[in-house]
């Protein structure tokens, strides 16, 4: 990580629990790291860190643990400035951060609660954007629901996307992110993508219903179902017009 990139592409995938983030958010991160010269960091904002598997990587250290470990430091009555503080955490994080090739992942942990530590808190979100300056995209695997964009950890997002299945519920969380996104962060692009989809003639039915802007679908997939299930990496899923034809959406969506 030694090169300074100003303004890299943040990509937030949102979206209520069960409906494919974590899918679509390795198929992004396969298709981002496809060119060599891209530095990708795909990091894991989900508790149960679902990321690493599609991703092939073992997770070792999140995030969440270095706070953790901190913070019991401080209550044993350890003293330390703060930039002795900054130095440690900065240490903490590059070691959890795992790399292959031009793909760095980072895995974020249990969400956090402030209480009395707020400052470690604001530390650690500042190494992480920090981090993020260091590569052309970022991809954020949101946890499920509004919690995370409430408690502005993704106010550097630049594109939010957010996906859904046909369920009504599905459709009005994504709204609902949506709007809560707008008021709390100022990111530059928004788009809705369907996933699981039975047929287009559903797709067409389903973009008739949302006013969010639409940016594509994926059908039903069985091979991506089965390594999902089994836990396998989408690195190794074959090339197909089943999975190219989403991820060229979602490149005209990130506009590369």
């Amino acid at each position: 990580m030694n090169r300074k990139i100003k303004s890299p592409v943040i990509i937030a995938v949102c979206g209520k629990g069960g409906v494919g983030k974590t899918s679509i958010s390795a198929l992004l991160t396969r298709m981002l790291t496809e060119k060599n010269s891209n530095r990708v960091i795909a990091i894991d904002a989900d508790p149960a860190i679902g990321l690493s598997y599609p991703l092939g990587i073992k997770v070792t250290k999140t995030v969440d643990d270095i706070r953790n470990d901190l913070i019991r430091r401080i209550e044993r009555g350890e003293k330390t400035d703060k930039k002795e503080l900054l130095k440690r955490l900065d240490y903490e994080i590059f070691e959890a951060l795992k790399e292959r090739n031009n793909l760095a992942f980072l895995a974020i942990g249990r969400p956090e609660t402030d209480g009395c530590y707020c400052q470690v808190n604001n530390l650690l979100r500042d190494i992480i954007r920090e981090i993020a300056g260091n590569f052309d995209f970022v991809i954020i695997d949101g946890e499920a629901g509004v919690e995370q964009i409430n408690r502005r950890v993704m106010e550097m997002v630049t594109h939010l996307l957010l996906v859904t299945d046909a369920s009504a519920k599905g459709r009005n969380v994504a709204a609902t992110i949506e709007r809560v996104a707008r008021e709390n962060s100022s990111f530059e692009h928004t788009g809705l993508f369907f996933n699981r989809m039975r047929d287009k003639n559903e797709v067409k039915s389903l973009q008739a219903q949302t006013d969010l802007s639409v940016i594509g679908w994926m059908l039903e997939n069985d091979l991506i179902r089965n390594f999902d299930r089994e836990g396998k990496c989408f690195f190794d899923l074959p090339d197909d017009n089943a999975i190219e034809f989403p991820q060229k959406k979602i490149k005209d969506f990130i506009q590369i």
